[in-house]
């Protein structure tokens, strides 16, 4: 059986995944609601390996491993920290205090193919995004999970959630509304 591959990204309604330096949104566009929250740790409530890029792991394992006191963390981030995790890069050589973590050098198409087969629990990728669009030109996201804020970034806008991203079909698989304003939509990618 082949583990279910989701890409889980973050966006604003006009499709940028962070903002620049200077901004003044703060995290999560400033948008984030107890049901988002909730919602976000549940889906942490099932074993999960995280797939990474560097860049990613980078971000993300700096601000888990900066010293913050972890109760002021989100659920869901700390959740994250105790999965374990894949990197895919051919430039980190530490795991950056991730408790569990593994990097992997080479093709990340073939890194992957073999974790779907391999795999015994589902794969999670949160933002990653040229790794991603990778996968998905290859057929190897099962699904596409975009939760979008309420936010128009136009003018701070940066990094294009699907910017560099091919041509693909989505079939609607889920929605929902989380605190009355902030959307998740899970999608079934294929290649048009």
């Amino acid at each position: 059986m082949t583990a279910l591959y989701t890409w889980d990204v973050f966006a604003t309604l006009d499709g940028y995944g962070s903002f620049g330096e200077g901004a003044d949104w703060g995290g999560y566009w400033s948008k984030q609601g107890p049901e988002l929250l909730a919602h976000r740790a549940a889906l942490f409530d099932t074993e999960q390996r995280m797939v990474f890029g560097a860049t990613t792991f980078r971000e993300t394992a700096a601000i888990m491993s900066s010293g913050i006191d972890p109760n002021a963390l989100d659920e869901w981030n700390v959740r994250t920290m105790r999965s374990p995790a894949t990197v895919i890069s051919s430039t980190l050589t530490d795991t950056l205090g991730w408790p569990d973590a593994t990097i992997v050098s080479g093709d990340a198409v073939e890194i992957v193919t073999r974790l779907k087969e391999e795999s015994d629990v589902p794969l999670r990728s949160q933002a990653s995004l040229s790794l991603n669009w990778a996968l998905m030109a290859a057929g190897l996201v099962d699904r596409l999970q975009v939760t979008v804020f309420p936010v128009i970034s136009g003018r701070t806008g940066t990094s294009p959630i699907l910017g560099g991203a091919g041509d693909f079909d989505l079939e609607l698989l889920e929605s929902r509304t989380l605190d009355g304003r902030t959307l998740e939509l899970v999608y079934r990618p294929t290649v048009h």
